[in-house]
């Protein structure tokens, strides 16, 4: 909801309210944000910054000696006129001039969300779902205008932000930089939290304590980046996942990024978050048009799983769009880790074969099936069936997969070229180099130019054949390097810093016509693994591939990191094989399920080569992730404890959209002699429901215990065989947890565990044994009474 009264502007949300005003000075006051104010408490004088004068600061006008923009939280700031701080606004013209004073003007309040047609990904909501109010400020002097637009979501509670800069004068002016969203914060007190990593490590959980200072978190490798993701908290310091106060923000890109947070030594906290002004400059014409990025922000006073959740929601629901929103994603078996580039047919449909054996739903055959390619050295852009592989074609291979009643897929990296390909020779202008220069490169690779419209119609045309031949249901579309060698012919671009966002429109542009031409295909967003984790691709692609590594305690921290800005629903998560191939790490594949099972489900494990009774272990998860599946992709997820707090204990729960059943993942990083009880609380649960609690049925091999067998084992059975050879025949099953208890117990003094294998003293079916890197899940049901 939106109201304005007397220049006072109230935005409210389920939990929380937004308060700006425009003074009698026309400049815009930003009052408070946070909790939820009635109407009838709001007394926006005394949410006003009181104003002074000192040594060091400037007033805005010779006229009025109190006003000191350097002083009051605004809801945008620019250079030139008191306030010192990081600008929301830089705008050059009349040679170097960067002087800016922007006030109000009008306002305009709709229900819904109307669509801008800035070129950009935006989010989107119904009547029932948001309002927007819009902003139009003009400067004193120019006649230039910057319109704000808040998009104001009320059951999630968040509310989005964008800026319009329009040139209405006669000469160009230059975007030095223009930020997305300003937060302007009446207290000090934070703790700032970034999600940061590098390939296959990507979004660990970093957690700094503010003092006075300017911090930034950015990325500058041309996309949203494993190195830096653009979500970021503010917290109050003590903050956990269930209590305290907590800012977040997120943008709605896939480029060069840039967060600002600033603390001032008046007790003022600044936040911004854009686009990126170190690769940035955008000059524009007269009567033309910039339009930022999309960014949004939530606001709960009850810790960190609140607010991630209520960008779940509003991910799920205001930026998926098309076929697969709100949709059960497949289970599938993915060939990479199979096969790498080695493979053919024969292999291909009997891996296919095994995969359908196994209950898999979709049948993804990876790299390698295209041009020449045998290595990651040629062939991308030539995107011709490698018939030498594939001796019956594309299409052949999909009606066999679709036979089996599987769905199938395969995968692109589009935005590149190899030298050594086809199209290089035809178009190597195509590839972003400087000319006489020698280039930088990434994974034998270059990116196409997907400023110019003969590349993106190339790609349109070459995709829009294989996706048709090749009847394909799902793409994973990667992006395997980042830039380098920043250059364009494109005759469009003004200045050079113009051209990593107009990229962004290319690849934006074509994105939109593929998924309107293929609206059924499930694609999935992937860069390197996690290195383009981001909503601007999640506007397109439902899902994303959330890293390259698939070792089970890496991927807790990886997972933990991502879902405090993404759904389950957009997290895709492999069973790979042990040794992992990332790692080397040995785990059980009963972990590896466990940990991957938290959101999209798939397998990249040679099914050829593991165990039978590995395979049997694998129909038997497949069965139960099918069964929770809505729970595990879509429910509301809550951090109980944290792999980035302790390193050695994980507890994450999944309550199902009706809250009529929970999936509890508790993982244990090392095994220690002699264990102390352990307990399960639930602070999820209803304190007067009533809940039947199980673990799921899992088995764990022999071979666990080493030479302990023999102490235990008949002697005819393990007379003359290894242990792992024991293994292979007989293995068993995990301890029995099952009770019926009312959610108040779960909630307040928890369910005490079976006791641990510590040494000595084993009872089948009632002490746990975990081992390193082991895991259990636990069902939760509510039950009627």
């Amino acid at each position: 909801m939106i109201s304005e009264k007397n220049g006072v502007f109230t935005l409210s949300t389920a939990n929380t309210t937004y308060i700006f005003q425009a003074q009698q000075n026309e400049q815009l006051e930003h009052l408070y944000y946070g909790s939820h104010l009635n109407d009838n408490s709001i007394n926006a004088k005394l949410l006003s910054t009181k104003y002074m004068q000192n040594a060091g600061t400037s007033t805005l006008y010779e006229e009025n000696s109190e006003l000191n923009l350097g002083l009051i939280k605004q809801e945008v700031s620019t250079p030139g006129k008191g306030d010192y701080r990081e600008s929301f606004a830089k705008i050059s013209y009349n040679g170097g001039m960067t002087t800016l004073d922007f006030v109000f003007q009008s306002f305009e309040i709709n229900k819904a969300k109307p669509k801008t047609f800035s070129s950009l990904p935006e989010s989107y909501g119904s009547r029932d779902e948001c309002d927007t109010l819009k902003i139009t400020l003009k400067d004193k002097e120019l006649d230039i205008k910057l319109i704000l637009t808040y998009g104001v979501f009320d059951k999630c509670d968040v509310i989005t932000r964008k800026a319009e800069l329009y040139n209405f004068a006669s000469k160009n002016i230059t975007i030095e930089s223009l930020f997305s969203l300003q937060l302007d914060i009446d207290d000090s007190n934070f703790e700032l939290t970034t999600f940061d990593g590098a390939w296959a490590r990507e979004r660990h959980i970093h957690k700094k304590p503010l003092t006075e200072g300017i911090y930034i978190n950015d990325s500058k490798t041309g996309a949203s980046s494993a190195s830096h993701n653009p979500l970021i908290y503010l917290s109050e310091k003590g903050c956990d996942e269930f209590n305290g106060k907590c800012y977040a923000t997120n943008l709605i890109y896939s480029g060069n990024h840039k967060e600002v947070v600033e603390v001032t030594s008046y007790n003022q906290t600044r936040l911004l978050t854009g686009i990126n002004d170190s690769t940035f400059k955008w000059v524009l014409h007269p009567n033309e048009r910039f339009t930022t990025p999309e960014a949004i922000m939530s606001f709960s006073d009850k810790g960190f799983n609140t607010v991630s959740n209520n960008f779940h929601y509003f991910a799920n629901n205001n930026i998926v769009r098309g076929f697969w929103k709100n949709k059960e994603r497949p289970i599938l078996v993915n060939s990479w880790e199979a096969f790498y580039f080695d493979f053919d047919d024969t292999k291909v449909i009997n891996l296919a074969k095994k995969a359908k054996d196994i209950g898999a739903e979709l049948f993804v055959l990876d790299d390698g099936w295209f041009g020449d390619r045998n290595d990651d050295t040629s062939s991308l852009g030539d995107w011709q069936v490698n018939t030498a592989k594939l001796r019956e074609g594309l299409g052949n291979l999909s009606s066999k997969i679709h036979k089996m009643k599987m769905l199938f897929g395969i995968w692109v990296e589009p935005e590149m070229i190899s030298r050594n390909s086809n199209l290089f020779d035809e178009h190597p202008d195509w590839a972003i180099m400087i000319p006489k220069r020698n280039p930088s490169v990434g994974r034998n690779q270059f990116i196409l130019d997907l400023s110019r419209e003969e590349v993106i119609t190339y790609l349109e045309d070459a995709l829009s054949t294989i996706f048709h031949l090749g009847e394909v249901d799902y793409v994973k579309w990667d992006f395997n390097r980042v830039f380098s060698d920043l250059y364009s012919v494109n005759s469009d671009i003004s200045h050079m810093g113009e051209f990593l966002h107009r990229y962004y429109l290319g690849l934006y542009k074509l994105l939109d016509r593929l998924t309107r031409k293929f609206p059924k295909i499930l694609f999935e967003s992937c860069s390197a693994g996690g290195n383009r984790y981001d909503l601007g691709m999640l506007s397109f692609m439902p899902q994303n591939w959330t890293s390259d590594c698939t070792d089970v305690y890496e991927r807790l921290f990886i997972q933990e990191g991502t879902s405090f800005g993404y759904p389950l629903s957009a997290m895709t998560n492999h069973v790979s094989a042990s040794p992992n191939h990332q790692t080397l790490r040995v785990s059980d594949i009963e972990s590896r399920f466990n940990v991957a099972a938290i959101g999209n489900l798939g397998y990249e494990i040679n099914l050829n080569t593991i165990s039978r009774n590995e395979i049997e272990q694998v129909k038997e998860q497949i069965i139960f992730y099918k069964r929770y599946r809505r729970t595990l992709q879509f429910g509301t997820l809550s951090r109980i404890n944290k792999m980035s707090d302790n390193k050695e204990r994980a507890i994450w729960a999944v309550v199902s959209e009706d809250k009529s059943e929970i999936i509890v993942l508790d993982f244990r990083t090392r095994t220690i002699t002699n264990p102390p009880l352990e307990k399960l609380v639930i602070p999820v649960v209803e304190d007067n429901s009533y809940y039947e609690l199980f673990n799921r049925s899992q088995k764990f091999d022999l071979a666990i215990f080493g030479d302990l067998l023999q102490h235990f084992l008949p002697t005819n059975l393990l007379k003359g065989r290894a242990v792992d050879e024991i293994s292979k025949i007989l293995q068993l099953n995990v301890e029995i947890t099952h009770h019926r208890v009312y959610g108040e117990l779960l909630k307040k003094a928890g369910l005490i565990l079976n006791q641990e294998y510590g040494g000595t003293g084993f009872v089948n079916e009632v002490t746990r044994v975990l081992g390193d890197y082991g895991s259990r899940l636990y069902v939760i049901k509510k039950l009627e009474v």
